[in-house]
């Protein structure tokens, strides 16, 4: 009975990519996405302690999806504020950016229409895909030519899912060229933000000002803000039509009202810490100095480094954990085989001592 099974994970094992969970151990962090350490900030810490103390009741559970008895007064006045942060219509959130690109991705687009995804976008847009009636395509990472084609072939509504920094390459994607492609084509663009939040002030979109030029925009609250949650920032019309069609939004229990107030306090803080950005930003230019041949964006915190061998990736990461340097490993099939990578996160919180050996002990191992 489950012999399919086994074999299954025996050739995972066999090929030195099979997956564990495991307790964060006490080491150097290159590997979560708390890019402005905010997870770990004791100032933060400190306001949401004071904010709890002050009012007990916020700890409780939602108790229900927001459809039934989860729609509170905190989602309601976080939603109000994300619109005029972001300077959109209308903002939904969710328990997660799975949960928020599942619920998109599922009903939006009907059996008639198109979606044109870049082959390197989240599984969750994927998978969200999979349970959609739509046809989907890929186009070759960042390719414009191959974008077009593809656009012009595109029938029904064409919806163009990308990523504004991505999470295995850390590299952009030009956005702005992308923009005048679907709105040359009539296609309706939809951007993940979730690498880009925090590090880049509210996201690229906002940051290059192309907020009418999008269709929908996620946010989410688990990497750059340290906390929970996601946002999907959209029109009136899209928000009442998810609120409505959208499963993965109406059948899931809701997030308790301390999320809704840490996302908001997590603005503020933001806001009034100009200085955690600028210094991720120095972090990243110390590394890039350092001469690690990266497929990444200069200004990227995610610094990816080929290792085309899954044995040889797990050799160079244990060595780098022996170090206490905590890195991660991406094999394939996560990624496509002879892509195999070491993940390098960078942080506000990073040391410069921390980040040369990293890069002497990178470059020491791969002889480079």
């Amino acid at each position: 009975m489950y012999s399919t099974w086994d074999k299954l994970l025996l050739q995972r094992k066999e090929s030195a990519s099979l997956r564990k969970l495991s307790i964060n151990a006490s080491e150097t962090d290159f590997l979560s996405n708390d890019y402005l350490g905010m997870a770990r900030n004791k100032v933060f810490h400190k306001k949401m302690l004071e904010t709890i103390q002050s009012d007990p009741t916020i700890l409780a559970g939602s108790t229900g999806s927001r459809l039934i008895s989860g729609q509170s007064a905190e989602v309601h006045e976080t939603e109000s504020i994300l619109e005029q942060k972001h300077r959109t219509e209308s903002a939904l959130l969710f328990a997660s950016g799975y949960a928020a690109n599942l619920t998109l991705f599922s009903c939006l687009p009907q059996r008639q229409d198109t979606i044109i995804v870049d082959e390197y976008i989240h599984r969750s847009v994927h998978d969200g895909c999979v349970m959609s009636k739509a046809i989907k395509w890929k186009f070759r990472h960042n390719n414009l030519e191959d974008l077009e084609a593809k656009l012009k072939r595109a029938r029904g509504l064409c919806f163009v899912a990308v990523e504004s920094l991505y999470s295995m390459e850390g590299d952009f994607a030009p956005l702005t060229e992308i923009a005048k492609l679907t709105d040359k084509y009539g296609a309706s663009l939809i951007v993940d933000e979730a690498h880009a939040f925090g590090v880049f002030g509210y996201g690229l979109v906002h940051q290059l000002g192309l907020q009418n030029s999008v269709f929908a925009t996620l946010i989410t609250y688990g990497k750059a803000m340290g906390s929970h949650g996601a946002a999907l920032l959209c029109s009136k019309l899209i928000k009442t039509y998810l609120i409505n069609f959208g499963s993965p939004f109406i059948y899931s229990t809701a997030l308790p009202d301390l999320i809704w107030r840490q996302i908001r306090m997590g603005y503020e803080f933001l806001d009034n810490h100009p200085a955690l950005a600028s210094n991720l930003r120095h972090n990243i230019r110390l590394f890039r100095t350092q001469q690690v041949p990266t497929i990444s964006g200069t200004d990227s915190p995610i610094q990816s480094l080929i290792v085309p061998d899954n044995k040889q990736l797990l050799n160079l990461k244990n060595s780098l954990s022996e170090k206490g340097l905590q890195t991660y490993a991406v094999f394939s099939p996560t990624v496509k085989l002879g892509t195999e990578r070491l993940r390098i996160c960078l942080h506000t919180f990073n040391q410069k001592n921390d980040i040369l050996l990293l890069t002497q002990s990178i470059k020491s191992s791969l002889d480079l």
